[in-house]
């Protein structure tokens, strides 16, 4: 057996399949470090089932995977194979190959193959353990290894000797033995207390077993007679059953033979109800025409109201007060006019006698200018001698000029003043003009002040009517809308969704009419009553005819769509259930119905009275059992039974009548909605009228306002006019006042200085006659001044002349304009007058006319109002005295129906008291059934009063203890039915139940389970014992082989390691010693080392290579000692020197003789003896190459990738 290929998948750096094939002999693997030569050597450890990641040189299992580089992209999954040569057969499988596979996924997952067979690692592990390759993996040392060889336990070193052997398979399946025991010694605990258990329960449960034995046989007893009695009971009640029967068929053939006289009656009935639902619709679209009519009369009532009030208001509208006469005012604008003309011809004239006046002027201040000169000349001459003179004259000229000023100041004031004060006058004069214009106005302002306030009010007073209106139709609107809500909810709930909805859905056409709550009509407060005594039937429906019920009902049970009740109309008579006390009425009595239907539903209610209170239906039932009353509440009851309560859900005939009302309350609040919507309609037709008259009052005021606003504006323009004329007249006044105060100064001043001027001269005179020229040129120059004085005064006489004038045609100018503006402004408002009053006027006949055609169609209206509420009258006149006829008919009926009371009880008696042997029958058959399971008629043929008994049990025991005995005795006889001896056994047997107490109806099943439960025990708690013995036996043989296979592979091991110890130290000792001796099992195995020229034996002492040798001994001493087919080692010489590593290497030859050897090496003395050569690199990229080399022959070639 030896190693034949080693193929890496994925495995650590062999990223691409690589294959190493072995030969027999050293096979050396060389490289440099870190090219991957260790990971064949992880490999081989991993393939062969190592769990361990550290062993593997890694952190975690995963690691072995290829991770990838940076030019080739991680793995997901190794896989290493390795194929053993097993032509020797050394492995415990029938293949000379044997090929070892695992796999190893990325996410944790894993997988073992035995050629190509997934297996477990335990099939592994057991598979290699036979060849002395175990879970130590003592055949492979790696690097480090080796100290740890040596560092590890005298267990564990115990351990690699026991691989060697073999010893380790016999310890694990004794191990598996041992837990195999101890979970065997707590399951026999667990038998021995159960079987103790069960072996106490038996005896009680014995006893309980014997009296169930006897209590089967006394139930047996008292079985057989209860069913003969009950077979009498049925058999006696159905007789009486069937006379019961014949009575009632006696007493409804008399029933059905009055009942027929009642036949014409209820067609009558039926007549009289037919017209009244005719006359019904009728007299109901007659009250509702009136209503409408009513409603319309109204409205034309409201229009007319309108009209009258609206033309009682443009009649006494007032006229509006005129100003004054537009003519009058033309006449003055002319006449101011003509004015105007005369007073621009006088300022014209003016202006002329200006323009001489100036031209004047000019001349004259030309001469005196003139003479100013000549006289300067001669003053010149002697200006030094009169330099006095000249400063009096000087000052007497300064003071004439300004006295001439003042007085030129004085009457260019005086005009200014005189034309302020003719400002004035003319705006206060068109002041008042407008003032006049306003209070006319003020008078028409009252007027329409009034009238508007009045329509504001009528407009006000309606809009709240309006208000109201609308608020009673919301109100109504709401009440209609939450009705047709509540209708339609309980119309919901009518929609039946079992076999009565889908017939009323399908079979409408097949004689099925409808729900009975939609055809019957319950009175008032009777609903809850009806729909109690119908019980299940207040959901029926109605059916035409027996035939259609018969139909409906197949229907139903071929398309599976559930269950109905029915009620068939008939035109049979219905009887009178007779007389009842006050208060008191027959539940047929309040529901009217079509005539059809009556009988039906006096079938279903017959009997049944309805009456206020629970006490009195009490009482009533007492009085007559053989009625049933209902109370208004909906709670029934009858002789020996009664049912009631709270919380009962309306049935359809309540839904049905909620529903009537709630039509009846919406018909009434639909009328009352008209009604209103009738009224609001009139009234919002009159707010839109006097909402048209407030808002012409409105616009008529705000058009006097502006006209008023336009007015005052003018007067206040006027009036500022005036008041500035004023202020500026007293201003220039004060300023006259002040310049004439100034002027007396002056002419003062002057009159002074001229005297001084005079006395001056005179007394200048005589000083020299040279003064002759300068008198004349001052004579000269006076005149001339007299002369310009003259024509000044004359020219600003003429500029005043022109001012005034001037002023005065100004003053009149505007007046013309405005006087004919006025009188324009009269006519315009004296026109929209006139067209206000003829439209008032229109507007007033037509509201008159709309009055008087109002009234003419409200009398019609009238008429035609009385006209419908005579129809109405006449119809509901017509519908009285038809509701008469059929109350009188209705109580002809109810006569004849009293007439019948009698029979109707009796028959209804007969039915109660059949019904009642029915139910006593029913309850008796389903008594039989709950209690003894056996059908009616085996009960009867077996158990009958015909069949005779047959002897007891007891008499049967004893009749054949007898013949057992020997005697000559007869076999007992049946024994003829007897009910009193039957009744006697029955109590008997129920007696010696009693006496026997409680049985345990299970105790003989019980008992005898328990039993065989208990042998069934008691046969595995031997076998337990025994399959214990017999694996205490094997454990003690697997001892014994474990201590013999052990001692001798010791014994071997040990010797091999002196002659090895030997070789490698030449000169030293070492040994191998026993911890414990005394224990060949569980001892540990310490090792001795001496190397020579050393006295020192304790390991720790060792150099490193002392170690390794060691080490290595050992490991050789146990392949001589217990050879395996290979070996591999991972640098084991590292630490070597060459005489040393000589040594070690005579060793790896002695084992290729008999082992083969994979070694990873450096050493060039190992490569030599190698008999081939495996070279591992790694290149840039990560990934280990292998290339091979056989020594031993000559090919070389490349490993298979």
């Amino acid at each position: 057996m030896h190693l034949k290929s080693l193929t890496l998948k994925g495995f650590k750096s062999f990223a691409s399949a690589t294959t190493l094939r072995f030969e027999p002999g050293i096979t050396c693997v060389v490289g440099p470090n870190g090219s991957g030569k260790s990971n064949v050597v992880d490999a081989l450890t991993w393939v062969m089932g190592e769990q361990g990641a550290k062993a593997l040189r890694g952190g975690k299992m995963e690691d072995v995977i290829f991770a990838g580089t940076a030019g080739r992209a991680p793995l997901g999954r190794a896989e290493v194979t390795l194929t053993i040569d097993n032509s020797d057969g050394a492995l415990p499988i029938d293949y000379s190959e044997v090929s070892i596979t695992r796999r190893m996924f990325r996410d944790g997952a894993g997988e073992y193959e035995i050629n190509g067979s997934s297996c477990r690692l335990m099939d592994v592990q057991e598979l290699l353990s036979d060849s002395g390759i175990g879970r130590e993996m003592h055949v492979i040392v790696g690097q480090g290894r080796l100290a740890a060889i040596l560092e590890s336990r005298p267990e564990d070193r115990r351990a690699f000797i026991e691989e060697a052997a073999g010893v380790l398979k016999h310890r694990k399946r004794k191990e598996k033995a041992v837990r195999k025991l101890d979970a065997m010694q707590a399951n026999l605990a667990r038998l021995n207390d159960l079987t103790a258990e069960l072996r106490r329960q038996l005896k009680p449960l014995g006893r309980q077993a014997e009296v169930a034995r006897r209590a089967q046989t006394v139930q047996a007893d008292l079985r057989d007679a209860k069913l003969r009695l009950a077979a009498d009971d049925l058999v006696t009640r159905r007789e009486e059953l069937a006379d019961q029967a014949q009575d009632e068929k006696v007493a409804r053939e008399q029933h059905d033979q009055v009942t027929e006289a009642l036949d014409e009656a209820n067609l009558e009935l039926g007549r009289h109800e037919q017209e009244l639902s005719r006359l019904t619709p009728g007299a109901e679209a007659a009250a509702q025409t009136w209503f409408q009519l009513s409603a319309l009369a109204e409205r034309v009532n409201a229009t007319i109201r309108i009209a009258r009030e609206r033309a009682r208001h443009l009649d006494s509208e007032p006229s509006a007060n005129r100003g004054q006469d537009p003519d009058e005012m033309e006449a003055r604008a002319d006449r101011i006019a003509a004015e105007e003309m005369e007073l621009v011809e006088a300022v014209e004239m003016a202006r002329a006698a200006l323009d001489a006046a100036k031209e004047q002027l000019a001349l004259g201040e030309e001469t005196a200018a003139a003479a100013e000169r000549a006289h300067m000349a001669a003053v010149r001459a002697i200006a030094d001698r009169r330099e006095g003179l000249a400063r009096l004259s000087g000052q007497v000229d300064t003071l004439r000029t300004r006295a001439d000023s003042v007085d030129a100041e004085v009457s260019r004031l005086t005009v200014a003043i005189d034309e302020a004060r003719r400002r004035g006058d003319a705006a206060q004069s068109e002041f008042e003009v407008v003032q006049d214009e306003i209070g006319d106005l003020d008078a028409g302002e009252l007027g329409l002040d009034s009238h508007h306030e009045r329509a504001v009010e009528a407009l006000r007073l309606i809009t709240e009517r309006v208000t109201e209106l609308q608020a009673e139709e919301r109100a109504a609107g709401q009440e209609v809308a939450s009705l047709r809500a509540r209708i339609d909810a309980l119309s919901m709930g009518l929609e039946r969704k079992d076999g009565a909805g889908w017939l009323v859905e399908n079979r409408g056409e097949h004689g099925i009419r409808g729900p009975i709550g939609g055809l019957i009509t319950v009175e008032k407060g009777y609903e809850g009553a009806v729909a109690a005594a119908m019980g299940p039937a207040a959901d029926a429906v109605v059916a035409e005819s027996l035939d259609a019920a018969r139909g409906a009902v197949g229907a139903l049970k071929e398309t599976d769509s559930g269950r109905a009740s029915l009620v068939i109309g008939t035109d049979q008579a219905v009887p009178n259930g007779g007389h009842l006390d006050s208060g008191a009425r027959w539940a047929v009595d309040v529901i009217d119905c079509p005539a059809e239907l009556r009988t039906g539903l006096a079938a279903l209610l017959g009997g049944v009275v309805v009456v206020d209170c629970l006490d009195d239906a009490v009482e009533h039932v007492r009085r007559r059992p053989d009625v049933r009353a209902v109370t208004r509440d909906g709670d029934l009851l009858g002789a020996g039974w009664m049912s009631g309560g709270s919380d009962r859900q309306p049935s359809t005939l309540e839904v049905q009548a909620a529903i009537d009302n709630s039509v009846q309350d919406l018909a009434r609040a639909e009328r009352r909605a008209e009604e209103l919507s009738a009224a609001l309609s009139g009234a919002v037709a009159e707010q839109a009228d006097r909402q048209e008259n407030a808002e012409q009052a409105l616009a008529a005021l705000n058009e006097s306002d502006a006209a008023m606003s336009a007015i005052y504006e003018r007067l206040g323009r006027l009036g500022q006019a005036a008041r500035a004329a004023h202020a500026e007249s007293d201003r220039l006044m004060a300023q006259r006042d002040k310049a004439e105060s100034g002027r007396e100064d002056t002419l003062a001043g002057l009159a002074e200085l001229e005297e001084r001027l005079r006395m001056a001269e005179q007394d200048a005179s005589p000083a020299g006659a040279d003064t002759g020229g300068s008198d004349s040129t001052s004579i000269d120059r006076e005149m001339a001044a007299a002369a310009l004085a003259e024509v000044r005064a004359v020219e600003v006489e003429a500029r005043l002349s022109v001012r005034t004038a001037e002023e005065r045609a100004e003053s009149v100018r505007g007046k013309a304009d405005s006087l004919r503006r006025a009188a324009q402004v009269e006519r315009d408002a004296r026109a929209r007058a006139e067209r206000a009053m003829k439209a008032r006027q229109n507007a007033a006949a037509v509201a008159a006319a709309v009055a008087e055609s109002g009234q003419r169609v409200a009398e019609h209206l009238g008429e035609v109002v009385d006209a419908a509420m005579a129809h109405r009258d006449d119809l509901a006149r017509a519908r009285t005295e038809r509701t008469t006829q059929l109350e009188q008919v209705k109580e002809r009926v109810r006569q004849l129906t009293g007439q019948l009371a009698s029979l109707t009880d009796a028959v209804h008696r007969d039915e109660v008291a059949r019904a009642q042997a029915a139910l006593r029958i029913e309850q008796l058959e389903e008594a039989i059934l709950d209690q003894h399971g056996i059908g009616l008629d085996d009960l009867i043929a077996e158990y009958g009063p015909d069949v005779a008994l047959p002897p007891s049990a007891l008499e049967m025991e004893e009749y054949e203890q007898a013949k057992e005995r020997g005697e000559q005795v007869t076999m007992p006889a049946p024994i003829p039915y007897d009910r009193t001896t039957q009744e006697r056994r029955a109590k008997r047997a129920e007696k010696d139940l009693a006496t026997l107490g409680k049985v345990n109806p299970l105790a003989l099943e019980e008992f005898a389970a328990l039993e065989e439960r208990y042998n069934f025990l008691s046969t595995q708690l031997e076998d337990v014992k025994t399959a214990r013995k017999d694996l205490l036996g094997v454990v003690a043989d697997v001892d014994a082989r474990i201590l013999q296979v052990f001692t001798e592979a010791y014994a071997d091991v040990e010797r091999e390691f002196v002659q090895v110890f030997a070789k490698l130290f030449p000169g030293g000792e070492g040994r191998l010693v026993l911890t414990d001796p005394s224990d060949m099992l569980t001892t540990g195995i310490e090792v001795e080392a001496r190397p020579p020229g050393k006295k020192v034996k304790r390991l720790s002492l060792l150099s490193g290579g002392e170690k390794s040798l060691t080490a290595v001994a050992m490991l050789v001493a146990i392949f001589r000692a217990r050879p395996s087919p290979f070996y591999v080692m991972d640098e084991v010489e590292a630490a070597l020197d060459d005489t040393n590593l000589r040594r070690l290497i005579g060793l790896f030859e002695q084992l290729r003789e008999k082992s083969q050897l994979i070694v990873i090496t450096h050493q060039k003395p190992t490569m030599e003896v190698a008999d081939a050569l495996y070279g591992v690199s790694m290149r840039g990229d990560g990934i280990t190459t292998v290339i091979s080399q056989r020594l031993r022959g000559q090919d070389m070639a490349a490993a298979d990738a």
